[in-house]
């Protein structure tokens, strides 16, 4: 079960995680979030196999907006009534201030967590095999999307070719970060170049090995919708229903 996650139907995945995206949306306090973000971390868990020192990084960002949208909230605010909690010098911070700025912060974490959670547990190409399946997407799309994405290996090491090869001409001398910046532009035009040549290449295979775009009756790999599936998208709406719920249950 560990790995329920990263086996579960993309497509599923993704119109179920679409679903609690645009359902939170509508929920402006700031306990909403913060339950859907606890329920969402407790899926992560027990269903995947996600590197937590990897999620760590690749959420630092979003922490450091959320204490951005806290922040600005509470210096900034427009609305100021309700009781002073607390002061910060000349900044009165009232209740109504305090619960936007948990409100913005709290749906920022609830919504990058989400979008990590399908970005860590599912495999990109299934993603595309899957979405012409199940979402009939054109197959001139999603193929064109598969051969890109296999080209970014490709195109990132010859970046890095690119460069080393200005450097032992003596043509990188820059001294800050300003002019290093600046100086990728030496290295787009030729990369550009190159990807135009590779993009014609394996335009021309594909039309070699007779590929016209046309939807095919049968697929080689053949991607279902499971009673996994089934639970997991489930359990991912029971979360959201009880963080929806949480703001009744406070008040009564």
């Amino acid at each position: 079960m560990k790995n329920a996650l990263h086996s579960m139907n993309p497509s599923v995945k993704f119109l179920a995680i679409t679903i609690c995206m645009f359902t939170m949306a509508f929920f402006f306090d700031p306990w909403t979030p913060l339950v859907f973000l606890a329920g969402v971390l407790l899926l992560q868990v027990f269903f995947s196999q996600i590197n937590w020192k990897r999620w760590l990084l690749y959420m630092l960002p979003f922490f450091v907006t959320a204490f951005g949208y806290f922040w600005t909230t509470i210096v900034f605010a427009k609305e100021t009534s309700g009781p002073i909690i607390w002061s910060i010098g000349s900044i009165a911070v009232t209740e109504t201030q305090l619960d936007h700025a948990l409100s913005l912060s709290f749906r920022v974490l609830a919504f990058s967590s989400l979008s990590l959670l399908f970005a860590l547990t599912t495999n990109p190409v299934t993603f595309i095999l899957s979405l012409m399946q199940q979402l009939k997407l054109s197959p001139k799309i999603a193929y064109g999307v598969m051969v890109g994405y296999q080209f970014l290996p490709v195109l990132k090491d010859e970046f890095v070719q690119i460069g080393q090869a200005h450097r032992l001409r003596g043509a990188a001398q820059e001294k800050n970060a300003l002019q290093r910046l600046l100086g990728i532009r030496r290295i787009l035009i030729p990369m550009l170049a190159g990807a135009v040549r590779k993009a014609e290449r394996a335009a021309f295979a594909m039309e070699a090995r007779g590929f016209t775009g046309e939807r095919r009756s049968s697929y080689f790999h053949v991607i279902t919708v499971g009673k996994v599936d089934v639970a997991l998208v489930s359990l991912l709406f029971v979360v959201l229903f009880l963080s929806c719920t949480n703001m009744w249950w406070l008040t009564f």
